[in-house]
Parts: C-alpha cells; structure tokens; sequence
C-alpha cells in the first residue's frame, strides 16, 4: 500500500499504459483522477476499479490535454476537491505514419501536441499547484516517454522527434521542481501490447521483426511498464530525479 491516502492523477488513462497505471495505482492505495478524452473509455476503467474491494476511487475526468484551458480547469477541480496533490503520470499520447517530407504541418502540430505539449501544459499547472501545497513530503511527476526518443523509428519522425523532447523536457523540469521536494522522472516503453498498436500486432512478419529487435524476444505488457512508473512515482524512488528508465525488452542492447 505504497500510496495510501495519495492522490494521483493518470493522463491517457482509458487504455494501455494509463489504464494498467491507473489500476496499479490503485490497487496500492491511491485515489486516482482518470483524464482523457473519451468519457466512455474512462468510465469503463473506474468501474474496474471502483468494483474492486482492494482498490480506492476513481474518478473520471474527460479532458483534452492539449489544450491550456482545459488543464487550468483540471487544476482548479484538484484544488477544490482535495488537501493534496500527491502525483501526475503524464501518458498521454499517439501517433500517425508519414515519411519526413510526406508528413503535413497539420501531422507534425498535432502529433507533436499530443505527445509533448501535453506534458507541457499538464506539467506547468499542477506542478504548479503542487508547488504551491508547499508539503514536507516528496511528490511525483513521471512522463511516459519512449524508445522511439533514443532511436528514431521508420515513418513516425514527429512522434520520435516528440518523445525525445520528453525525456529532455523532464529533465529541465526536474531541475526546476527540486527545491520543492518535487520529483520528476521519465519511462520509456519499447514495443508494448496496447490498442495503439493491436493494429500492426495482428501482421505475423511484423510481430517476428519485433522479436528479432529485442533482446526478450517478446512484446511488452501495459502492467509491465506500469510496475515500473509505480517504483518511480514512490517513495522507495526517492533519490531519483531527472532519469529515464527504458523498460524496452532490451531492444536498445540488441
């Protein structure tokens, strides 16, 4: 129960990496405030949740993260509602398929947004709300970042491009969050199984290239990376701040 009486907040927390977080979370203690898009998605994860006699609450929280006016409203919500803010998983997150001098401005803004200015914006609000809570105790940010930051996949130049900013992003903010006992870290994923990626799962030669690529020989899970944002956003993490943590399968080493 590592995050019990915690509050912690899960951007893209409808599926995959959010959703197996958000459990995780949970199950460890947490209340979780649920923020995405899709309010249906949401729902369904607080129920998991909130019908589960080892868990906490859950709460939706439909929201466009790239938007700033959004966030301001997702801060003052957190701030009315409750005496802390304990931790923030920015996951959030997607992409689209284009070569470099195929891909549109419209792509690159938007993939871009998604995936940076997101944790920009979510960033900039709560932790400035959790800066202003002044607590004794150490609070957690963990940006979900990915293998694609350290090498550049084939057709997706807006998303590597993005995912790299992450880690950097993290990195500066970490710097600037420590006097206030504000840790920030980041997790990069390699080739996990979520529905961003179900599509290409269902090719047999693309799941064997994938294996070939990593030292595991397998795909990754949404629970395994889950563990791993869960020790970095506790306080059995809490000498580490401005790192990444690749959890890739030891596609990297290969």
């Amino acid at each position: 129960m590592r995050f019990l009486n915690k509050l912690a907040v899960i951007t893209g927390a409808g599926s995959g990496i959010g959703e197996a977080t958000a459990i995780r979370l949970a199950k460890e203690g947490a209340t979780v405030v649920l923020v995405g898009r899709t309010k249906e998605k949401l729902e369904k994860v607080a129920r998991i949740i909130n019908e589960s006699k080892a868990c906490e609450k859950a709460i939706p929280y439909p929201a466009d993260v790239t938007s700033e006016d959004s966030i301001k409203k997702l801060a003052i919500f957190l701030e009315s509602e409750y005496p802390s803010l304990d931790i923030v998983v920015n996951n959030a997150g997607g992409s689209s398929k284009s070569t470099i001098l195929e891909t549109t401005e419209e792509q690159w803004d938007t993939v871009q947004a998604v995936n940076l200015k997101s944790i920009f914006l979510v960033s900039k609000h709560l932790g400035k709300l959790m800066k202003e809570q002044n607590l004794t105790d150490y609070r957690s940010i963990v940006n979900v970042a990915s293998l694609s930051g350290y090498k550049a996949g084939a057709q997706i130049p807006h998303y590597s491009s993005a995912k790299a900013g992450v880690i950097n992003f993290s990195r500066a903010l970490a710097l600037e969050l420590a006097p206030y006992k504000i840790r920030v870290n980041s997790v990069s994923p390699g080739f996990v199984e979520t529905p961003l990626t179900e599509k290409g799962l269902e090719n047999e030669a693309f799941v064997k290239a994938i294996k070939r690529s990593t030292a595991l020989e397998r795909v990754g899970q949404p629970d395994e990376v889950a563990n791993v944002i869960a020790f970095v956003a506790s306080n059995e993490a809490s000498y580490m701040t401005g790192s990444d943590v690749l959890v890739d399968g030891g596609w990297l080493i290969k």
